[in-house]
């Protein structure tokens, strides 16, 4: 025993450091808008909307079905169809290689989640994009996926509802997946001569060949706070078109007072706020489902 440690009091003598408690990672998150340190599960609990600031962290696909679908009735469409190389892609890494990682990394299958079900009782197929899956990028599955979420709304006649979060097109699929922007608005068009409302939800980021192709064609266009909407990013077209963007571009909120998007929602009201949009456009009375 050294001297020093004979001076030290048993009480305060230093401990083993095999023995001391470990702080597992990942039980708080610093909210990047207010800089509050949140708990996630008190985060994830509340939506991941901050609770200081409201800001609206993403969320994950099921996640966002889990909080917006009634609990009972669920059942999803499309799951067996999976991504296929045919282009024989490789970049810097091979394009198997990388749905490989995307599906180790999420579980999922490809960046569309579709399920049939219901909110607030009233009856649905929602389409929800996961972009922790490549970037939420749109392939041949994504698009397929979305197709047959809207033909099981017409087989069923009810509403269709899709939140995206997206950066576009997926470059690994070239021409493939650049025809998904047409495919999927073939689709909505054989909704809307079914009568069938179509509810689109933009979400952080929407951005590229989903933009552009059927995220701005709902009977009625949501977006949540903040939200990053676009097609092509703003330092582009600053480059492009030689001209300071205005404070905000890009944003819901900018969008909004140009009319492109309808209203503008927290996430923590959007089931209660579709739902009372569906019974309008269904002609149902509000009170009789909410």
């Amino acid at each position: 025993m050294s001297w020093l440690e004979k001076l030290l009091p048993a009480k305060i003598a230093q401990t083993d450091p095999s023995e001391r408690r470990q702080v597992p990672e990942g039980l708080w998150i610093k909210c990047p808008a207010c800089e509050t340190v949140l708990y996630k599960t008190d985060l994830e609990h509340n939506q991941n909307v901050c609770p200081s600031c409201s800001h609206h962290h993403r969320i994950g696909a099921r996640a966002r079905l889990d909080a917006f679908l009634d609990a009972e009735g669920r059942y999803e469409v499309g799951q067996e169809v999976l991504p296929v190389d045919a282009l024989k892609f490789k970049d810097s890494r091979k394009y198997p290689e990388r749905l490989k990682e995307a599906l180790e990394n999420t579980g999922e299958t490809d960046a569309l989640v579709v399920m049939g079900g219901s909110v607030h009782s009233i009856s649905v197929v929602v389409a929800c994009f996961e972009f922790e899956f490549m970037g939420g990028s749109m392939g041949s599955v994504v698009g397929e996926r979305f197709v047959r979420g809207v033909e099981t709304a017409i087989e069923q006649k009810v509403p269709f509802v899709c939140f995206t979060a997206t950066g576009g097109a997926r470059m690994q699929e070239g021409l493939l997946s650049l025809m998904q922007m047409a495919k999927t608005n073939a689709a909505l068009t054989r909704l809307a001569k079914k009568g069938l409302p179509y509810i689109s939800v933009l979400t952080d980021p929407t951005m590229g060949g989903v933009s552009a192709g059927f995220a701005f064609v709902g009977d009625v266009v949501i977006a949540e706070p903040k939200a990053l909407i676009g097609f092509a990013g703003p330092r582009v077209i600053e480059s492009t078109v030689r001209v300071t963007l205005p404070e905000g571009f890009q944003r819901a909120e900018f969008l909004q007072t140009k009319g492109a998007i309808d209203f503008i929602s927290d996430r923590r009201e959007l089931r209660k706020t579709i739902a009372s949009t569906l019974a309008m456009l269904l002609r149902q009375p509000a009170d009789a489902v909410l």
